[in-house]
């Protein structure tokens, strides 16, 4: 060190990353990098955090966002920034704002609605639209400053709908001019600063119209042609989230995009109900591909992927229940009001759904819907069900639904884990978590604003898999922060970060580790206009430095630390 550090921390439990073993000792950081880590560091530092009995762990990398949006109204990228995120990348799934034509504003607003359940009346109030090209969105994004480090990737449905107009959103096959158009922009807009590309072959995404995502039937030369942009650019990762209804099929042409354009890929993975051993196969598809040398990665989450039904969410079990129907329109406060009453109640509870067409809105599985608790137990056995606390009571289900959601003035939330829990538990999850070919991702955060609040994947993590869990093996805190800091981050290039050594980037975060608490998921009203999100908050994340700055103590932002900025494509190794 030439000059005294500007912050060292002191004395705590270093879990640095890399996966070795934790150790006692400082961080000294300089600027906006980490210039020592060692057992004692003898100068001082011109700020000092005492570190002793915490743990210190390079910022977490969240690499599956959507805060596209959020992006141009917030300095906040809540909740992933309550978690000890301090990067995030945005523009998965296919789903973003740019490219962009001015007459198709509405109709990438209704997809990402759709898509990602963000409200339309949000979006276009909140929106600057100070942007067409994807050069100009990242230009806009680089004027402003955040609380953690955004990056974002092309996003394929508003790449399609820019180049082909109504075709494209009508899912028309693009045509050789049209693949050519898109493959030049891909390379420009990795040049520009993309991460990548990223893009949705799911049935399950529609605009908010009930039109399905334009990138679902995409030919594969369209992709190929669009991966070869990336292959031109020299940079770049693809992303993939699709319902691999034809496995075989469809991953030989997703293992031909690596083959030939030479550009790592990851692909969402999960177990679902209706094929529990499909991701087995998934997987030992994608070990054979990384075998031969292949980079490809799937993304997977570290516990279920679970919806939150309420009254004041956007789904509860009795939704379309004509009696409820009547009354969806009131204020919360006045809707309470009325559902306490017992002739309400009755009436709504001796209904069925008039509505099949939404899963949610078809007869609820009781047996697979839990009560979450605070702190929120995500891995409960099925006893805990509703259906089994009804067996229990002797009571309907329907009822135990009914009145939990009542509670808190109308607040109750139940939970149904629908990803990764076919076998009422999580073994599959920490089978998927410890392969050597997946990487935690899926949080969604920014998205789903009233029916899934996944973002604060990063402190489960740290809480169930490496303190808590009680229904089977835990894992080590070395491999739980590794993996969701250096291989996160040098999985989509940014081989800058996710490490607490000299010459990487300062994220750092002070763990209360014993007293680390994740809280149960709240509704939040400060999106534009007033609207409506999920969130959640943790204890225990006692300082949070970004970029050398510390931007939260004891859970608490620090007014006018934003160091936060715009990454602009891949960075190197320190």
């Amino acid at each position: 060190m030439t000059t005294d550090p500007t912050l060292i921390i002191r004395g705590g439990t270093i879990v640095d990353g890399s996966g070795g073993a934790p150790f006692q000792g400082d961080v000294a950081i300089e600027g906006d990098r980490i210039v020592a880590v060692d057992r004692k560091i003898a100068t001082r530092g011109a700020e000092e955090i005492d570190a002793r009995g915490k743990v210190v762990a390079p910022g977490f990398v969240d690499i599956h966002t959507h805060y596209d949006g959020q992006v141009t109204w917030s300095n906040r990228i809540t909740p992933s920034s309550l978690h000890g995120v301090s990067t995030v990348v945005m523009g998965n799934c296919g789903v973003g704002f740019a490219p962009c034509k001015p007459t198709d504003h509405d109709l990438l607003i209704r997809l990402m609605e759709g898509v990602e359940d963000i409200p339309e009346p949000v979006l276009t109030a909140g929106l600057p639209w100070n942007w067409e090209s994807f050069g100009d969105y990242l230009a806009a994004l680089e004027a402003r400053s955040y609380d953690i480090d955004i990056a974002t990737q092309l996003p394929h449905a508003a790449l399609r709908v820019y180049v082909m107009g109504e075709r494209g959103a009508d899912r028309e096959p693009a045509t050789e001019a049209d693949r050519n158009a898109m493959r030049r922009i891909a390379a420009q807009a990795v040049r520009d600063g993309a991460l990548g590309f990223a893009t949705s072959r799911t049935i399950n995404h529609r605009a908010s119209d009930g039109r399905h995502i334009p990138t679902l039937t995409a030919e594969e030369a369209e992709l190929t042609d669009i991966a070869l942009g990336l292959k031109d650019a020299g940079r770049g990762v693809l992303q993939v989230v699709s319902d691999l209804r034809d496995l075989d099929g469809e991953f030989a042409m997703l293992r031909r995009l690596v083959e030939r354009s030479g550009r790592p890929l990851s692909i969402s993975l999960a177990q679902t109900d209706r094929s529990p051993h499909r991701w087995r196969k998934t997987l030992d598809l994608i070990e054979s591909a990384s075998s031969d040398g292949l980079p490809i990665k799937a993304q997977v989450a570290g516990r279920p992927v679970g919806l939150l039904l309420g009254f004041e969410l956007s789904r509860n079990p009795f939704f379309t229940h004509p009696s409820y129907q009547k009354l969806a329109h009131l204020p919360l406060k006045a809707r309470v009001v009325e559902l306490r009453k017992p002739a309400v109640r009755a009436a709504i509870l001796a209904e069925q759904p008039v509505d099949d067409r939404d899963a949610l809105m078809r007869i609820a599985n009781y047996d697979k819907i839990f009560l979450l608790g605070d702190p929120p137990d995500y891995e409960q056995p099925a006893e805990n069900s509703l259906g089994g606390i009804a067996r229990r009571t002797g009571r309907r289900p329907e009822e135990v639904a009914y009145d939990a959601m009542l509670e808190r003035d109308g607040t109750g939330m139940l939970y149904v884990p629908f990803l990764n829990y076919s076998d009422g538990d999580l073994e599959v999850a920490r089978a998927m978590l410890t392969h050597r070919d997946t990487i935690p991702g899926l949080g969604d955060g920014g998205a789903h604003c009233g029916i899934i609040c996944d973002a604060s994947f990063s402190t489960y993590l740290l809480t169930h898999w490496a303190r808590d869990r009680r229904r089977g093996a835990r894992l080590p805190i070395e491999w739980v922060v590794s993996a969701q800091a250096r291989e996160t981050a040098e999985a989509v290039g940014l081989r800058d970060r996710g490490v607490l050594k000299a010459g990487y980037k300062a994220d750092v975060n002070v763990i209360d580790f014993d007293r680390l608490t994740l809280r149960a998921p709240e509704v939040a009203y400060d999106l534009p206009t007033g609207g409506r999100r999920l969130t959640q908050r943790a204890e225990g994340y006692d300082v949070a430095v970004v970029s050398g700055v510390i931007t939260q103590r004891d859970g608490s932002a620090i007014d006018g630390a934003l160091p936060g900025r715009l990454v602009r494509g891949a960075q190197t190794a320190a």
